[in-house]
């Protein structure tokens, strides 16, 4: 009797990749309605949930970045897909930081730069979404 061991095909990111790169984008969004909530209403409580929403989905952000970053080195078959996705994560990132800066400022004095980067971030993680939920073949054969 001979065995033979093949390494199922598997697509998409690993569940925790995945659970870390779908929970920015809520957040981030949560930012964007809440900083639209702010413009509308001048009620500072709003200013306060964006910032909050801005910390946890960079952390979020950043822990699927890192993710990424291994994704690139493990064989795979599409390494400029790959690529393309840390870096549209990195980006996303960043961004979400000087957009944290900018919401550390006074509630009056972040608009409306604070609203054009909480929906640029916002589009960003979800493009990010997009390609990192794209199949992928991540090891086996095709």
């Amino acid at each position: 009797m001979i065995a033979t061991a093949e390494r199922p095909v598997r697509t998409g990111p690993n569940p925790l990749h995945g659970m870390l790169l779908a929970g920015a984008f809520p957040l981030f969004l949560g930012a964007a309605l809440s900083d639209y909530m702010y413009s509308t209403s001048f009620e500072i409580l709003w200013s306060t949930f964006s910032s909050w929403l801005i910390a946890g989905g960079l952390v979020f952000c950043g822990f699927a970045m890192i993710c990424a970053l291994i994704g690139i080195f493990r064989p795979a078959g599409s390494r400029g897909l790959s690529v393309l996705y840390f870096v549209l994560l990195l980006v996303t990132w960043v961004l979400g930081f000087i957009n944290a800066l900018v919401h550390a400022r006074d509630a009056w004095a972040m608009m409306p730069t604070g609203l054009v980067l909480s929906v640029v971030v916002a589009v960003l993680s979800l493009i990010a979404i997009w390609i990192g939920f794209t199949s992928r073949k991540t090891g086996g054969h095709s």
